[in-house]
């Protein structure tokens, strides 16, 4: 998403873009993609060059086509301007090596390898290296800086640019009035808390179903989205009839439960959430969000205090639920 709104700019200020990625598996409406394939697109008039890949470890993908396509766009287009989104192991080794003419490095420096430890060491040397080669860096808040190791080094050549979203995308037409009005009425008189993300550890649901315990029938908690940890989390909620998953949702879907909700609560954990696009996108619709203290994360940058919502304790499950209580109250 980030890549696409960047590639909108650009291309209004005319500027040329092509955007470089890896596929994945995915569905949206009609349209396929298939993580095997190297498909070459356009969206909004930009060339989307998506990498088939066979494999991804430790959440970097790996595709025997990705360097054929950089070095042709490397020689062919000729970019005076590379934008790369860091961390990506996989594709810094190739832009490090690539020397056959000068170009303008920005690394989008979106989040520290954290979870996964010995990798983070073995690249230690890469992200300096990568970071030393760029002309400027990008971070997404003031807290990732002060928070990260590596962005201390290189304060010089540091640019914050939030993430962002397009307003239109979150337009509330008829037809998504009408299932908020569908959400509202099979919840009526209960006070709504919506989460939505990946179902992965750093996300914190498991916190959130834990919380749950804690509050009376009052309350709904609905849980969008879908991951590796979808199963257990509904094992751990079994039984707790004020939990309801309604797993991956459409554009349409999510901006009807983005208004149509009480509270937003985004449960993260780690610093592996460096920002939170759905809590900066659900407080576009005056939703008061619940937290958790983040250190050098950019998620307490989004929700402030006491302000637009509560920072409850890192993990704290008893804190957030306390925190839902004082919002519903």
């Amino acid at each position: 998403m980030t890549s696409r709104i960047m590639s909108n700019i650009l291309t209004r200020h005319g500027y040329e873009v092509k955007v470089l990625c890896f596929n994945e598996d995915a569905r949206e409406g009609n349209y396929v993609c298939k993580r095997g394939e190297t498909v070459h697109d356009y969206v909004d008039n930009v060339e989307i060059i998506r990498c088939g890949c066979f494999a991804k470890i430790s959440s970097q993908s790996l595709s025997l086509t990705y360097p054929k396509e950089l070095k042709k766009v490397m020689d062919e287009f000729k970019p005076e301007f590379v934008i790369f989104h860091y961390p990506n192991p996989y594709l810094s080794q190739f832009l490090l090596n690539y020397k056959k003419r000068d170009f303008k490095l920005l690394v989008y420096y979106n989040l520290d390898i954290t979870k996964q430890k010995i990798l983070g060491k073995l690249f230690h040397f890469q992200t300096l290296n990568v970071l030393k080669r760029a002309d400027k860096i990008i971070a997404t808040s003031p807290n990732y800086i002060e928070g990260s190791l590596y962005l201390k080094k290189f304060k010089d050549k540091e640019e914050i640019i939030s993430c962002c979203f397009v307003p239109e995308r979150l337009k509330v037409t008829d037809e998504i009035r009408k299932i908020s009005d569908e959400i509202r009425s099979k919840n009526t008189g209960r006070i709504i808390c919506f989460a939505v993300g990946r179902h992965v550890p750093y996300k914190g649901l498991t916190h959130l179903i834990d919380a749950s315990k804690y509050l009376d029938d009052r309350f709904c908690i609905i849980i969008g989205g879908q991951g590796s940890l979808t199963e257990s989390l509904k094992l751990q909620a079994s039984g707790d009839d004020k939990i309801e998953f309604v797993g991956r949702l459409s554009d349409d879907q999510l901006v009807a439960y983005y208004n149509s909700c009480d509270i937003f609560c985004f449960p993260s954990v780690t610093k592996n959430e460096a920002f939170g696009m759905a809590l900066a996108e659900a407080m576009y619709f005056t939703k008061p969000a619940v937290t958790f203290t983040i250190p050098g994360s950019g998620v307490n940058y989004v929700n402030l205090n006491g302000v637009t919502g509560i920072e409850c304790p890192n993990g704290d499950s008893k804190a957030y639920a306390e925190a839902l209580k004082k919002l519903a109250d």
